[in-house]
């Protein structure tokens, strides 16, 4: 594995964890009314594209980075639902 590959995978790593704050809040609160569900569907919709993306090209911190992000959107847009008042 060379530096860049390195570089990619970290920055796949710190774009993942982006939403783990938020998912942490939303399920301890159980509050998630200022959270916008249009843009956690785009979310969720892009992170479509990249993993098909990353598929066709084998590209891994593309894959990881993605497919952790739609997981992570799936469950605030799950508890958008879920926590509804």
């Amino acid at each position: 594995m060379n530096w860049i590959e390195l570089v990619g995978l970290f920055g796949a790593f710190l774009s993942s964890i982006t939403f783990i704050p938020q998912v942490y809040k939303a399920w301890q609160t159980k509050s998630v009314g200022d959270l916008s569900l249009t843009m956690m569907l785009i979310v969720f919709m892009s992170t479509i594209v990249w993993l098909v993306y990353g598929i066709n090209l084998y590209l891994l911190p593309v894959i990881i980075c993605n497919a952790i992000i739609c997981v992570l959107s799936l469950m605030l847009i799950y508890f958008k639902f879920a926590f509804k008042k």
